[in-house]
């Protein structure tokens, strides 16, 4: 097969010919590096490509397999990952001047759980700082494109990880997801995230953002290629306080067995109306009716407080953050400005993190400080927090009437770089339809389903589940999937982007 070929299999695809000896893991790995250094430069999906690192572990595939010893089924995949988790040995900066060149000592757990998969992970990839965004531009680095069209924004924070996936630089790919930064970029870029279940992925040795909202998961261009991945990162760490005891739900089952037949399926009221673009709302409109067409039942539903769900974030998340960034100090690890001998300690952490932070987490940084001061704490946190209360009730309510809840997932397609850029409130909005999951803590997928007509860009499809209800993501993604592809076309496998 050629390099070409070889970059556009799905990874459960490449997993089968590299187990069958029809593909070695090393050139996979190789037509992978190959697409990298024919088109990052104008992508900037990475911030490091591991070269030797991956075709190390490519070669350990393949030794493997030489043996005879049974191979995962993900085993000598390649994979980008996103620049928020420690790895050993390799730079992890998460998009910030303040970690510039600094290299951990140690793996997150998720790393742990790729390598011991034997996925075979390339490089880092670019990322709003401290995941702080929805657009990539917040990188200390730079800027990633979209690689449907490189003047807009691949979503944020992870963009890179995205772009990567949209790009065919990688068939795998992971991310975060505070406020819907896996889901976003996933919508704008047209492929599959996934944030699962609060606590289902370990947080262990991934950089703290909003603690009580960050979720590692999976980003893939299909919808199986995302459950097989998701089945390697999840289950209980005892490394990580908040990590759910309980056994994976069978994600991997259900996304090759995905039906909606009989299925109770939600429409939130409050996900549309002004702000959405129309062609995002006539995509979403489709979906519905083909969800319909397949046999499920669809149900209205009236969420209230999910109106007041983006304050509350913007409340929420920012307080967090500045309890979590006040370890970058300049004083142990990581960029130190100033330390000549004439400031003080205090001197040189106020020097280093004025020029280590972007202004992004400034301004986060800023309205947590505040939010969380004497005299305001009541008034701004714990009235998030009653809100935050309010909106897992709306939640439960739901789905005492419904099995998944659908939705646009972001309510325009990919904007220009810079468009939003001095517009802080505008760049919020891009989040409107995930943040409610992420202060519930339930899971949630987005999934392509069409181009806008207007633009010609991607339109996701969001899809809510409970609490440890992740399987049933995938069985309704799956189904949405094979009719959609069925009926259109896979808006990316079909019609690639060209680069």
């Amino acid at each position: 097969m050629t390099d070409s070929n070889i970059i556009k299999l799905t990874a459960a695809q490449t997993a089968e010919k590299i187990a069958s000896g029809e593909l070695t893991a090393v050139e996979v790995t190789e037509a992978h590096l190959a697409r990298i250094e024919a088109v990052d430069e104008k992508v900037h999906a990475f911030l490091h490509v591991d070269r030797e690192g991956a075709l190390a572990q490519a070669r350990a595939v393949d030794e493997k397999r030489a043996r005879g010893e049974k191979l995962g089924p993900l085993a000598g995949v390649p994979l980008a990952l996103k620049d928020i988790f420690t790895t050993e040995g390799v730079p992890t900066t998460v998009g910030s001047k303040i970690l510039e060149g600094w290299i951990p000592p140690y793996d997150a757990t998720l790393t742990k759980r790729l390598k011991a998969a034997d996925v075979v992970i390339l490089g880092k990839t670019n990322m709003d700082e401290f995941a702080m965004g929805s657009s990539t531009e917040n990188s200390a680095y730079g800027p990633t494109g979209n690689p449907w069209d490189l003047t807009k924004i691949p979503g944020g924070s992870g963009g890179g990880s995205s772009a990567a996936l949209a790009s065919f630089q990688a068939p795998l790919a992971i991310g975060t997801d505070t406020g819907g930064s896996i889901r976003q970029p996933a919508a704008v870029t047209g492929t599959v995230g996934v944030k699962p279940t609060y606590g289902a992925v370990s947080r262990f040795g991934m950089v703290a953002f909003s603690s009580s909202l960050d979720q590692g998961g999976p980003c893939a261009r299909t919808v199986l290629d995302a459950a097989l991945l998701h089945e390697v990162i999840a289950g209980h760490d005892p490394l990580d306080s908040t990590s759910i005891d309980e056994p994976v739900p069978a994600v991997v089952e259900a996304a090759r067995n995905g039906s909606v037949a009989g299925m109770r399926v939600g429409v939130v009221k409050q996900f549309r109306g002004e702000g959405y673009q129309a062609g995002v709302i006539q995509r979403f409109d489709e979906s519905v009716a083909l969800l319909k067409e397949l046999g499920a039942e669809i149900v209205e539903l009236d969420c209230p407080s999910f109106d007041l769900a983006l304050s509350a974030y913007y409340l929420i998340a920012p307080s967090e953050c500045s309890s979590n960034l006040a370890r970058f100090d300049g004083l142990r690890y990581g960029a130190r400005t100033g330390d000549d001998g004439s400031h003080s300690a205090e001197e040189v952490t106020s020097l280093t993190r004025e020029a280590g932070f972007g202004a992004e987490v400034k301004r986060r940084i800023m309205l947590g400080t505040y939010a969380l001061s004497s005299g305001y704490y009541d008034a701004y946190y714990g009235s998030a927090q009653k809100v935050r209360t309010l909106i897992k009730q709306d939640f439960d309510k739901a789905f005492e009437q419904v099995d998944v809840i659908v939705s646009p997932t972001t309510p325009t397609t990919a904007f220009a770089i810079g468009e939003r850029a001095d517009d802080p409130m505008a760049m919020y909005l891009a989040d409107l339809c995930t943040i409610p999951t992420n202060l519930a803590g339930n899971a949630a997928m987005s999934l392509p389903c069409g181009l806008a007509p207007e633009d010609n860009l991607p339109v996701g499809l969001q899809i809510i589940a409970p609490v440890m209800k992740d399987d049933r993501l995938y069985k309704v993604g799956a189904a949405v999937e094979a009719a959609f592809v069925e009926k259109w076309g896979h808006p990316l496998l079909e019609e690639a982007p060209s680069l």
